[in-house]
């Protein structure tokens, strides 16, 4: 499986001449989910849930299907009629030749004067790749590729060095990364390789690797 990272949030999946992408939001290319044959949306925020882009990658292959929760999907199910999947926490299905499992319901808590939103992660192909979306979801099965939402106004680098130990994979990869400046970067990188316990990778967007 080939994982390409795109800005914040987002990556793309390929395999067996297919693609999946996950998260293309509004803080990311416009055309991050033009091209693929599925995507993954894990909650209505706009750094992960951009319409625009969804539109445009919907409009251009009338082939492509969304799968995401009812806040997202009740924004586009009527203007492309079975093509949107409302989807949560223990649905199983498979996108794009890609064995997806639902995990998760709710954001991770921002402030507690904020609502809580519902956000799902996606674990693919049995663990081998994990998108928890704005969750510190730990999957109940064994994961391979974590990708790591390394910086947020609603996490603190414990919390991550934390998840990542709890979610005990072979390798971590920065994704939720867009506010995170380059002075912090080494900060990070150190930080959580030195203890999280796991391979600590970081890909700049637009850069690929075999997962």
């Amino acid at each position: 499986m080939k994982l390409t990272k795109l800005s914040h949030a987002c990556v793309r999946l390929e395999k067996g001449g297919r693609t999946l992408v996950l998260d293309p939001g509004g803080f990311g290319e416009a055309d991050a989910a033009v091209g693929a044959d599925a995507i993954l949306v894990t909650h209505e925020h706009a750094d992960h849930f951009d319409e625009g882009h969804l539109r445009a990658a919907l409009d251009a292959d009338p082939q492509v299907e969304i799968w995401t929760l009812k806040s997202v999907a009740d924004q586009l199910s009527a203007a492309f009629p079975g093509r949107v999947h409302t989807v949560g926490h223990g649905d199983t299905f498979t996108a794009a030749g890609f064995d997806v499992q639902v995990h998760g319901e709710l954001h991770a808590v921002i402030h507690p004067d904020i609502p809580r939103i519902t956000n799902v992660g996606y674990l693919i192909d049995d663990g081998k790749v994990f998108h928890p979306g704005d969750a510190l979801t730990v999957p109940d099965r064994p994961v391979e590729t974590l990708l790591l939402p390394v910086m947020a106004p609603w996490s603190k680098i414990s919390e991550v060095i934390d998840y990542v130990r709890q979610v005990a994979p072979q390798r971590a990869y920065d994704i939720h990364d867009a506010l995170l400046t380059d002075l912090a970067r080494p900060l990070y990188d150190r930080q959580i390789g030195a203890l999280g316990g796991a391979e600590h990778l970081r890909l700049a967007p637009g850069a690929s690797a075999d997962v």
